[in-house]
């Protein structure tokens, strides 16, 4: 049998590869004939297994453009940066490093009560009396300004959360520019949202956001909440703060009125005192189910409006009539984007049983190619885990997922040595009793199980606590209506996965909490229509 002198890939160019580049596995091939084979006269063709060894790795690409990280970081309130009352400060980490990156101010409830009084100063003087068309310029001006320091604002994303920057630079920087210029458009024209009502703004709005995508989901609080006229004290993450800061001297260049927004880092004492003031007319929080039910207790007695986005396992079903190597593509997307830390991950695959052998094949092929390690590096697949905590909530999870009988996959890549790092896993013989099908993992983990006809799948898939997200996977345009109109989630892609749109509403139900972002149903939560 010849071996192959080069490669032609799908759209008809090559290369040219030395003997040694390219080799059939011949062993590995005849042994799988024979297995097949005994016993019957006549056995399928079996795909060769192409070794390219190390001729195809990629050389070092480094994001080199430099950016402005300070020593140490201020609150941001009524306009000016200004010192946390208690003068404490925290450090942040670089998670790729484990190594410290910068100090935070530690805001608490003194900083809080003042970042609340200046945002009902500026309610009541120039923002609420100013017209909505000339608030709709500040949001387009402040979506300009973001689109013209994306690099910076995406290398401090990477360098403070540990996704890889392709992901911030292409994903995320893009949605936030997008997020600001859509709600931008919808500043003058609520009345066209909410035909004949009059709506009008809530007030001053408490918005806690999480540390997975933190500058996005600074964006999704924010360009809602001015449009409709409200004013806003956010509270980042404690590990990722930097990046809302940046954010923070964008909207102070653009002009807005001093007082509109207000930005309070800290602990989790900072985001309790934002639930709990009686000033704050409005919470959003987007973050664990455990805590989002602390705050609908603290808001159910307080009369304050509330939207909550929390926790998923989100089934990604996978048909024997679905393109399986695109599937495979948005199995690896679905679960392994921004290493796991997505709150709609695709954590639970459903796989036809006919199909399984060979989607688990392709999985595993898939999983090897995977480029673990430097965030900054512009050819890394998956990145560093966000904290040390994190990880170790990971490892938990992994260990009970094996100790239940599960089977554990891992790609065989080499971590880092220093930093917080795990390497991308998939299980096997899971049910649905184990941990790792119930439970919220937040890492590159994925938990497969299998099915037999559709309504096994719906069944399977709604078999959780949350309803966040779903995949669909299936050729068949009936099958993907039919079976979507069954699944318990508030957002299911078909044919895909995690793709985002400013004008598509985002949200869940169940434990996955109640109220949407983005379209809409985002301008109704920070609007008074009644």
């Amino acid at each position: 049998m010849a071996l192959f002198r080069g490669v032609v890939f799908l759209d008809g160019s090559s290369v040219s590869l030395p003997r040694s580049a390219l080799s059939l596995n011949l062993p590995a091939m005849a042994k799988s004939k024979t297995k097949r084979a005994k016993g019957k006269k006549h056995h399928a063709a079996v795909e060769p297994m192409l070794e390219f060894g190390d001729r195809w790795d990629y050389a070092p690409a480094p994001e080199s453009t430099p950016v402005p990280l300070k020593k140490r970081y201020p609150l941001y309130i009524g306009g000016k940066f200004v010192a946390a009352k208690s003068g404490r400060v925290f450090r942040s980490i670089n998670p790729a490093s484990g190594k410290k990156l910068t100090d935070i101010a530690a805001g608490g409830p003194e900083d809080v009560d003042r970042a609340v009084k200046a945002a009902r100063k500026a309610l009541a003087g120039p923002w609420g009396k100013m017209p909505a068309a000339e608030r709709g310029k500040f949001l387009y001006r402040i979506a300009r300004m973001v689109q013209e320091r994306s690099r910076e604002l995406a290398i401090l994303e990477t360098m403070d959360g540990g996704k890889p920057i392709k992901e911030s630079r292409d994903v995320d920087l893009p949605l936030v520019a997008a997020h600001f210029f859509y709600h931008a458009g919808w500043a003058d024209k609520l009345e066209y949202a909410f035909p004949g009502r009059k709506p009008k703004a809530i007030g001053v709005c408490g918005q806690v956001i999480p540390w997975n995508f933190p500058l996005m989901m600074a964006a999704w609080k924010l360009a809602p909440a001015l449009a409709c006229g409200n004013t806003v004290v956010l509270k980042p993450a404690e590990t990722t703060s930097v990046t809302a800061l940046h954010l923070a001297e964008i909207i102070a260049d653009s002009g807005l009125p001093d007082g509109v927004v207000n930005i309070v880092t800290g602990k989790g004492s900072a985001g309790a005192a934002i639930v709990d003031h009686p000033d704050v007319d409005k919470v959003a929080f987007t973050g664990s189910t455990r805590v989002g039910k602390q705050i609908a207790a603290a808001a159910a007695t307080s009369g304050k409006r509330l939207t909550l986005e929390l926790g998923g396992k989100a089934a990604n079903i996978l048909f024997d009539d679905a393109p399986l190597d695109q599937a495979v593509e948005g199995i690896i997307n679905g679960i392994y984007f921004n290493q796991g830390h997505v709150c709609c991950a695709g954590s639970r695959l459903l796989v036809q049983e006919s199909v399984y052998d060979k989607v688990m094949r392709k999985l595993s092929d898939r999983i090897k190619t995977l480029r673990v390690g430097d965030p900054l590096d512009k050819n890394t697949d998956i990145g560093a885990i966000n904290s040390k905590a994190q990880l170790q909530r990971i490892r938990e999870l992994v260990d009970c997922g094996v100790a239940e009988g599960a089977r554990l996959h891992q790609s065989k890549c080499k971590l880092p040595s220093e930093g917080y790092w795990f390497k991308p896993s998939f299980f096997t013989g899971v049910t649905a009793s184990h941990r790792i099908a119930r439970e919220e993992i937040f890492g590159p983990v994925l938990s497969v199980m299998t099915f037999r006809t559709p309504e096994e799948a719906i069944e399977r898939a709604n078999n959780t606590c949350y309803g966040l997200s779903a995949g669909v996977w299936t050729d068949k345009g009936s099958k993907i209506h039919k079976v979507a109109a069954e699944l318990k989630a508030g957002v299911i892609w078909a044919n895909t996965y995690n793709k985002f749109d400013p004008a598509s509403p985002f949200g869940g139900y169940k434990e996955s909490g109640f109220g949407r972002e983005g379209g809409l149903q985002g301008l109704a939560a920070y609007v008074d229509i009644s």
